[in-house]
């Protein structure tokens, strides 16, 4: 499989990987923040590369913030011809178009074949570029009706973390863009070098995009004790194992409609869904970090055989397993 150049920049003896982040006037800091500290922050105690940031936009002079301070940014748009990722933060206002300027700036980036990430509302400005025609993506959940009307040519999913469309991706709102960042990371660096800077920034290493941006009650109180939380614990520890609906019903002690019922409001997710997420997330896991056959990971993660392990991996991966494992090792097997 071929490289992505954002991927060979850092495979190569190449300049160091360049990280464009798109501000703009009445930005919030936090959407800000979410991209420089994943990429700006000197991480090479942990392995990681020296990542180039360059903070950019397409206004000059001091940018408002929405707390009540001002930025100064020294770049202008032209930090997105050399970028390798260019990622838009968020945007101030779905109403307002963004410039022409920006726009042609993130065309010529994607036409170049840079990665493109749009964080939250930065997923307007994408879309207004035209950059995410006939692609599945996500924005924040308050915003996707409004979203879908206005680029009804966009497989909106309104319901999912982040999106991963290869080389552009998009993201729910708020925490859902530092989960984004952390997988473009994983993708660059590999899943050591993530769960690295995950540890640093005492967040959990590794959700799955698909997983529900929104759940109505995260963990009720009732479900907050060793019941279902300590089944998710032994479940996540035992994927080789084969679970049904009905096993784990009886193991939480719960009849099979309470317990679908009791783990959709935790989870977001139905079991199937979330049992798929954590056998795909362990099988990266370990073609990432091990020489473990294919065969060997299929079962240690649950799915039975090597051929159902392919099949669901390039269902959502769009890619083999040992393609998989050659792109996080620098194209060897």
């Amino acid at each position: 499989m071929a490289h992505s150049p954002a991927r060979r920049a850092l495979l190569d003896d190449a300049p160091r990987h360049i990280v464009a982040v798109v501000a703009f006037d009445r930005i919030s800091p936090f959407h800000l923040s979410v991209p420089c500290v994943v990429f700006g922050e000197d991480r090479r105690g942990g392995g990681l590369p020296d990542f180039d940031l360059r903070v950019c936009a397409a206004e000059t002079g001091a940018l408002r913030t929405t707390a009540g301070f001002s930025i100064a940014v020294t770049h202008g748009l032209d930090a997105l011809a050399e970028a390798h990722t260019v990622i838009v933060p968020s945007w101030r206002d779905p109403d307002e178009a963004p410039p022409a300027a920006l726009l042609d700036a993130l065309r010529a980036a994607h036409a170049r074949g840079a990665q493109l990430v749009g964080l939250c509302l930065g997923a307007f400005v994408l879309a207004a570029a035209g950059i995410l025609d006939n692609r599945p993506a996500s924005t924040h959940w308050a915003w996707a009706d409004d979203f879908a009307r206005r680029y009804p040519r966009v497989r909106l999913d309104p319901d999912v973390l982040y999106v991963d469309d290869g080389n552009v991706m998009t993201s729910a709102g708020t925490a859902a863009g530092l989960d984004c960042c952390l997988h473009v990371l994983r993708k660059l660096c590999g899943a050591q070098a993530a769960n690295y800077v995950a540890r640093r920034l005492v967040v959990p290493p590794h959700r799955q995009g698909g997983q529900a941006q929104f759940v109505q009650q995260p963990m009720p109180p009732n479900l907050r004790g060793d019941r279902l939380s300590g089944l998710l614990d032994w479940v996540s520890g035992n994927l080789h194992l084969p679970h049904t609906l009905d096993t784990l019903a009886g193991r939480a002690l719960m009849s099979r409609r309470t317990f679908t019922r009791r783990f959709r409001l935790a989870t977001g997710m139905t079991v199937g869904a979330w049992l798929l997420a954590q056998r795909l997330a362990r099988a990266q896991q370990l073609l990432e970090s091990t020489d473990t056959s294919v065969e060997a990971i299929a079962g240690n993660a649950g799915f039975g055989s090597a051929a159902s392990l392919r099949q669901h991996f390039g269902e959502v991966f769009r890619t083999s397993p040992s393609a998989w494992r050659r792109e996080f090792r620098g194209g060897r097997a």
